[in-house]
């Protein structure tokens, strides 16, 4: 029964050891990212080695927004401006949206990767920490809407699944959940009216990411990833049913044993967990805690995998010389 968890690996290929763990907890899908990434070449037998493990053809994800978040590096692959750099300089920001991540997902396609953990709904704020500013499209609401779903129809276009993040919001954090765990004191009131509401226009994705945060309001408690009133949120208020992963358990913001923050996640009421550290010590204790996808998560699944389809036909050499012409200043 396939596993209810998203797993990273150590390094560029896999070891005697990942193809023997991997077969035997059969994780629903796998993640990467630089320490696994070297060429195309290698890239294609990694992914097709993963899918190899647990013999199907298993979702493959990675990080590729561009700019800082960027696995897949020159000089293989194109490099791009940090998201709100590029809506700031374009002059036409949504098609350069649109072509920006056409070309992202022809690449990943490319190699056999096909799920990338974009979009971002999350709005600018004053306070929205560095690691999360630049990676952003907007303060409002309208324009954070309408580039997030642009680059959600680009993704598909090109063969890729895209990943809502983070839900239901992370603009207001103050510190890096990387390190920490943030916690906003905002009105629930005002929360619904401007930090849900990007991701409320956007709950037909197919895919979405947990954010880890605490919101005073929702609960005190506990992060957004292992509670149940967030979940409420995210199910019920925002209305998004798609399937529902965490962000990495292995962060700092989040607290106990790999295998508690795996067991707390999904008894919060996620579909998947996600680890991305890819060492034996975590994997494990993810696979002792994990069990096989719920029904409901099964058929959330489901429904996103069946959106995968081969990439349209498309002149990328054209692309390319449009980003340019879109982005004046530089791609």
């Amino acid at each position: 029964m396939t596993m209810a968890a998203i797993l990273g690996v150590e390094g560029p290929a896999l070891t005697d050891w990942e193809r023997g763990f991997l077969r035997e907890s059969d994780p629903w899908g796998f993640i990467l990212f630089a320490r696994n990434i070297e060429t195309p070449d290698q890239l294609r037998r990694l992914t097709a080695e993963l899918r190899h493990s647990v013999g199907r053809d298993a979702p493959v994800l990675v990080d590729q927004e561009g700019g800082r978040v960027q696995r897949m590096r020159a000089p293989h692959w194109r490099e791009y401006l940090p998201a709100l750099d590029q809506m700031r300089l374009a002059t036409d920001p949504l098609r350069a949206q649109w072509v920006r991540n056409r070309l992202i997902a022809a690449e990943l396609n490319d190699v056999g990767i096909d799920v990338n953990c974009a979009p971002l709904a999350d709005l600018v704020e004053p306070e929205t920490h560095p690691v999360l500013l630049n990676r952003l499209y907007g303060s409002d609401i309208p324009t954070v809407v309408a580039a997030a779903r642009t680059c959600a129809e680009a993704f598909l276009a090109g063969g890729v699944l895209p990943v809502l993040k983070h839900v239901p919001g992370y603009g207001r954090a103050v510190v890096d959940s990387h390190k920490a765990l943030p916690r906003v004191d905002v009105p629930r009131d005002e929360l619904d009216a401007r930090d849900f509401a990007p991701f409320r226009e956007l709950r037909d994705l197919p895919i979405g990411m947990t954010a880890h945060i605490v919101f005073e309001s929702v609960d005190p408690d506990r992060p957004c990833t292992t509670s149940a009133r967030a979940m409420q949120v995210i199910r019920k208020d925002i209305g998004f049913d798609g399937l529902l992963m965490t962000d990495d358990i292995g962060m700092e913001a989040l607290s106990g044993t790999m295998a508690e923050r795996a067991r707390a996640s999904l008894a919060a009421g996620v579909d998947l967990v996600l680890h991305c550290k890819g060492d034996r010590p975590g994997m494990e204790q993810v696979a002792s805690a994990t069990p096989a996808l719920s029904e409901a998560a099964r058929i959330r699944a489901g429904r996103a995998l069946a959106l995968r389809r081969p990439p349209e036909p498309v002149d990328l050499p054209a692309l390319i010389e449009e980003l340019a012409d879109l982005v004046p200043e530089g791609v």
